[in-house]
């Protein structure tokens, strides 16, 4: 397991997961621009580690939990941290929050029923590259007074939130065959 850890694809997933205490620190002290900044690089950053890893032939089980830990981890702190601040609107941060608190309870009970593993869907990566853009663009926006930036941003992450809520209505109902299959 060690071994599968120090590969070029999990030490980007590993980096990405370092800066998010630097992103939450930014936010702390007030400068909510640099932290869209910095979500944008972990957010950027996403498919490399993936790419790299089927390219090199480095795909590991260790990657696979570290790339969408690196993702639900950043996303989680981003919105938690701009809801708090009031970097994001209210309505937006709480959808986001909904959504993923349903997968996550999804994702344990199908997990206590013995499913491991459900394939990701493109549309769910697509989703999920709209919600980086869109709450970086806030961050940046606001932390930087750009209000064309903002407005780029309910531009970019209300079709991501939609598809957010499709591609987990998806990933439930691929959880309940699952866990039909594992019977």
């Amino acid at each position: 397991m060690i071994s599968e850890l120090w590969n070029v694809p999990n030490v980007i997933s590993l980096i990405r997961l370092a800066l998010i205490p630097v992103f939450a620190w930014l936010v702390a002290i007030d400068q909510y621009g640099w932290a869209g900044v910095l979500l944008a690089v972990i957010g950027s950053t996403d498919w490399i580690d993936g790419y790299l890893a089927r390219r090199l032939g480095q795909v590991t089980e260790v990657g696979k939990f570290l790339d969408p830990l690196a993702d639900r981890l950043a996303v989680f702190v981003a919105v938690i941290a701009g809801l708090i601040s009031g970097v994001l609107p209210t309505g937006f941060a709480i959808a986001l929050i909904v959504r993923e608190a349903l997968i996550g309870i999804g994702a344990i009970y199908g997990w206590s029923r013995g499913v491991t593993k459900l394939d990701v869907r493109w549309l769910g990566k697509a989703a999920t590259l709209l919600l980086y853009v869109s709450i970086a663009l806030f961050y940046v926006g606001v932390g930087f007074n750009v209000e064309l930036l903002e407005a780029a941003a309910w531009l970019t992450g209300v079709p991501g939130l939609v598809m957010y809520y499709w591609v987990g209505v998806g990933y439930l109902s691929d959880m309940k065959k699952a866990i039909a299959d594992a019977r």
